[in-house]
């Protein structure tokens, strides 16, 4: 029967039956079927009228083994044909699925010169945080740090000298203070003595005006009886009136005395060949006011060199990030793209490599606009590799439909190009944290249960 069917498959005289010629116009899973069965049923009949002209069958039960064998296939790639279309029917699925991961681009923060700091592989895993590169500058703009050093530098040669001064100044003021001391003191001795020296006087003048009036008044009692001229009384009355007089002039001297030995104890000094200060004192107050210049002028040069030695500290932690600064992953994963290669050199701000983030693994799919129109955010999902593995169970997180697809994924959403509609699923399970990006399938939506 085989070698007959190859023999009429390659007569070139054979004209096509009218079940080979349908079996050919129709497209569908449907036509195929049809075409399958019937190409089956033709084959038997043909085989049955071969052998009835040759040979008669060597036993009875043969043929109809052969024919339920043939149906029983044909059967199967009906159910095989058949389930397909129902399932995409019956299901909310996807038309094509890729595990997906979203992707940190890493920059450098300065120019410079790449530098790897440990060997890097594309499978390798890497932890937060992990050293991966690092950019050296060696052509670092220095130029205020080393002005800052100059000041401090200055400020602290110009210190000791015044420290110097200030000390001479406050000792010079100390003396001068201990001079106008021994000044004050004096002063008010030599007024103490002064008016001592008037209330002497003072009583000598009373004592002389006492004697200059009895004189008077015995004058007057013998003029009276002619013993005493008038010239004599005149006289001891003139005496008497200068007695008056000086006693009166030793007491304004007393008065005077007094007031110049107050304003002495007070700190004022009065006389005639000087002003109320004398030389010691004004030149103790100007010493004064000069060591008071000279410390604050030692508190200020404290005060720059401290800000010049905290500048200082600051300038060179901003010198060394300008000079040199490492590339560190920010989350685990693994290296997707390297964009840069030891020893190149790069500009601030320019792309390095790009991490794929394996803890914000997503699941991209591209599904049909009737199956968009009946999902929500929220829904349950599940992820059916095309290799076999375990399903991954997830949740709808996204729903961006005909809009443009995100940039930051590593495998862009456009390459699944069979639907224009999108929907990111979030899985739950910890296998999609293995970062196996790339896997293919499709998702199963859970299907939601409609109110009456």
């Amino acid at each position: 029967m085989v070698d007959r069917l190859r023999a009429a498959s390659i007569d070139p005289a054979s004209t096509p039956s009218p079940h080979e010629t349908k079996s050919e116009t129709k497209t569908d899973a449907k036509g195929l079927q049809e075409a399958l069965h019937e190409q089956l049923f033709a084959d038997d009949e043909t085989g049955h009228a071969c052998e009835a002209q040759t040979a008669p069958e060597p036993g009875p039960r043969w043929p109809h083994l052969r024919r339920g064998a043939k149906i029983a296939i044909g059967l199967a790639i009906v159910a095989v044909f058949g389930w397909l279309p129902l399932r995409a029917i019956w299901e909310n699925s996807s038309v094509e699925a890729v595990l997906n991961s979203r992707l940190v681009t890493l920059r450098t923060p300065i120019g410079g010169r790449v530098v790897a700091a440990q060997p890097i592989t594309d499978q390798a895993r890497l932890g937060a945080g992990t050293v991966l590169l690092r950019i050296v500058n060696s052509r670092g703009d220095r130029t205020r740090l080393d002005d800052l050093r100059r000041q401090k530098s200055r400020l602290e040669n110009e210190r000791p000298s015044l420290a110097t001064k200030l000390a001479a100044a406050q000792a010079a003021q100390k003396d001068l203070a201990r001079q106008a001391a021994q000044f004050r003191e004096g002063r008010m001795l030599q007024l103490e003595a002064r008016i001592a020296e008037i209330q002497t006087s003072i009583e000598a003048a009373a004592a002389r005006r006492d004697e200059a009036s009895a004189a008077v008044e015995r004058a007057s009692s013998l003029a009276k009886s002619g013993n005493v001229s008038t010239v004599e009384l005149a006289r001891l009355t003139r005496e008497l009136s200068v007695a008056q007089q000086t006693e009166l002039g030793a007491r304004k001297r007393l008065d005077a005395a007094k007031v110049e030995l107050t304003a002495a104890q007070n700190g004022t000094f009065l006389g005639d060949s000087y002003n109320d200060r004398p030389s010691s004192v004004q030149r103790e107050e100007e010493m004064r006011q000069r060591a008071g210049d000279l410390e604050a002028d030692l508190a200020r040069t404290d005060t720059e060199i401290a800000w010049l030695a905290n500048e200082i500290i600051i300038e060179e932690v901003h010198f060394a990030d300008l000079s040199e600064a490492n590339i560190t992953t920010p989350v685990a994963g693994r290296v997707w793209e390297m964009m840069t290669s030891p020893g190149e050199d790069v500009q601030a701000g320019q792309p390095l490599l790009k991490i794929l983030d394996c803890s914000g693994a997503v699941i991209t799919a591209n599904v049909t606009e009737s199956v968009y129109n009946r999902l929500q955010l929220g829904d349950r999902a599940s992820f059916e590799p095309n290799d076999g593995g375990e399903p991954i169970s997830g949740t709808v997180v996204n729903l961006t439909g005909a809009a443009g697809a995100p940039a930051n994924l590593a495998i862009h959403p456009d390459a699944l190009s069979k639907e224009p509609y999108r929907v990111t699923v979030a899985p739950g399970d910890a296998a999609a944290h293995a970062c196996t990006v790339g896997r293919t399938g499709r998702v199963v939506f859970a299907r939601r249960e409609t109110a009456p």
